[in-house]
């Protein structure tokens, strides 16, 4: 019994020993020049390890020891047992030389793998053919590079690799990882907007394009989502999706209230919002004139285009105009769908009235009368001006990052203290028609909002660092940036603020889907050419180069 509590005591004071005392500090071998004469360098200074550069094996610096540097040499290459200092020397500078030129092929694929990406972005940004690279951007680059450098920067130039092939997978890769950010984004916010435009490309095939506007961390951003084929009709179901807003440009395909887009749309979700794009409402209702001023423009666009369709006509036209000294050159070409040219088309024939005139009494035409008549002309006259701030209207509806708010308040700015001032007798139809658009917007009542959310608005109005902070910021950063401090207030805002107002993003979508896939190019797969093209948001190079293998023959 005394035995087994002595040795307890004695295990219990070693226990305390091996937690008192300190662990003794590793001893790590340091490189010696004379372990080259045994066939080993090292591979780094801070933990050195040996290196054979005979077999390439590499040792654990606990084998940095001559004996056993010694046994490898002798188990391992007998051979050179016995080979004096000077051979083990030139063996150590081969393995050396042979390892730097290795490091430096690498770091030369992998920048010839960056630049390819970077030219990748810049080709498919300027919608250029996938061709270019390797037909005109590389010679050229490498001709600048052998003029100004030398004829050793040119070949380096020369390894990115640019083929066709080459530019279509990286350019794919790009649009696919800017749909994953986008994605990523959506998911991790409770609700988003939608904007759906359908077109037909050079080949006859329906694209249906996508942009999306969501809010982010500090502002409400948007970003073009997909751009879709689709196979066979364009129906409502053929589109359908779930959303939370949905902006579109009214046709039936979309709206309709059985097959439509909408229609689906409302049976999954009732909650479902949507837009008449504010751009097509204003075209439609600038299209509504009294009979009289419509009988006049009629008679423009027959005036014009008595010279304008006939070539013989046209030339004969210069010919005059050039001999009266005119300002311009030419008419303007009248087109319905082209309504934005409405204004210059009339405002450039009442320029060239006098050269018009004199053209028409020549050819003994029945138009020449009209510009003899100084009533006709003051009407032209007006008719110019009132489809000229149309003109501006529509033009001011366009662009990025504009609310629906804004777009109505301009809309309704420009018939009610503008068009209402001029002669509503011709223009009765017109303003009825603005007024059938765009209704009255009744300004939202504060007495709807709860009691303390009113009194959030009333502090929230008085104080001066959130006035200075609004008069340094957008709408949208403001009410971004204020939810955080007002949540229940910030997220009622920002109900109003995300939705689209009109289908303008994929209206410059398709002017560039116009000039990527063209008649010589109208096999091209055209949604990650089109993403990577008109995409706001940039690729994630480091990523994309990381996931990638930096080989020049790629």
């Amino acid at each position: 019994m005394d035995r087994w509590l002595l040795k307890l005591l004695r295990q219990k004071k070693n226990m305390l020993k091996k937690q008192t005392n300190k662990p003794e500090p590793q001893k790590y071998h340091q490189f010696r020049d004379e372990y080259i004469g045994m066939g080993f360098t090292s591979t780094s200074h801070n933990l050195p390890s040996a290196l054979c550069f005979l077999c390439c094996e590499l040792l654990a610096n606990s084998a940095m020891k001559p004996s056993h540097l010694q046994r490898h040499l002798r188990t391992k290459h007998p051979h050179h047992v016995g080979n004096s200092l000077e051979f083990f020397r030139r063996k150590c500078h081969e393995f050396t030389s042979c390892q730097e030129n290795m490091v430096k092929a690498t770091s030369a694929s992998a920048k010839a793998h960056k630049a390819m990406y970077a030219v990748c972005l810049l080709l498919a940004k300027a919608k250029k053919p996938f061709s270019l690279a390797e037909e005109l951007i590389i010679p050229a680059a490498a001709v600048l590079a052998e003029t100004m450098v030398g004829k050793t920067a040119a070949d380096k130039i020369k390894t990115v690799p640019l083929s066709i092939d080459t530019v279509s997978c990286r350019i794919d890769k790009m649009g696919t990882d800017i749909v994953e950010q986008l994605v990523d984004k959506l998911r991790a916010g409770e609700s988003f907007s939608l904007q759906l435009d359908e077109s037909v490309d050079v080949s006859g095939q329906a694209q249906l394009v996508a942009y999306v506007r969501y809010v982010d961390t500090s502002d409400i951003c948007e970003h073009i989502l997909f751009c879709k084929t689709l196979q066979g009709r364009t129906t409502g179901q053929d589109i359908f999706n779930i959303v939370s807003y949905v902006c579109t440009d009214a046709a039936a395909s979309m709206t309709g209230r059985i097959k439509g887009l909408i229609a689906h749309i409302s049976q999954k979700n009732p909650d479902i919002q949507w837009t008449h794009c504010v751009i097509h409402r204003e075209a439609l209702a600038s299209k509504k004139i009294s009979p009289e001023l419509n009988s006049i423009l009629n008679d423009a666009v027959k005036a014009i285009n008595f010279i304008k369709s006939q070539p013989l006509n046209a030339r004969l036209f210069l010919r005059l105009y050039y001999g009266m000294g005119s300002e311009h050159t030419e008419l303007l070409l009248h087109t319905e769908v082209r309504w934005l040219l409405r204004s210059k088309v009339l405002n450039r024939l009442f320029e060239l009235r006098n050269e018009v005139c004199c053209f028409l009494s020549d050819n003994v035409s029945p138009l020449a009368t009209l510009f003899k008549d100084n009533n006709w002309i003051a009407k032209l006259a007006y008719l110019a001006d009132i489809f000229t701030k149309l003109n501006e209207l529509n033009l001011s509806l366009q662009g990025r990052d504009i609310t629906i708010l804004k777009l109505y308040d301009r809309v309704v700015r420009i018939w009610r203290d503008t068009v209402k001032t001029f002669m509503d007798g011709h223009l009765a139809n017109v303003i009825s028609s603005f007024k059938s658009y765009f209704p009255e917007v009744r300004e939202n009542n504060r007495g709807t909002l709860p009691v303390h959310l009113r009194e959030e608005l009333l502090d929230l109005s008085t104080d001066r660092g959130l006035q200075t902070t609004f008069e340094n910021c957008s709408l949208t950063e403001f009410w971004v940036c204020l939810r955080r401090e007002h949540p229940e207030l910030g997220k009622r805002a920002l109900e109003h603020l995300p939705p689209f107002g009109s289908t303008y993003l994929c209206e410059t979508s398709f002017l560039a889907m116009t000039q990527i896939k063209t008649k010589q190019r109208n096999r091209l797969c055209l949604e990650n050419s089109l993403i990577t093209a008109v995409a706001s948001l940039p690729p994630r190079m480091s990523k994309i180069l990381r996931e990638g293998q930096a080989h020049v023959s790629h």
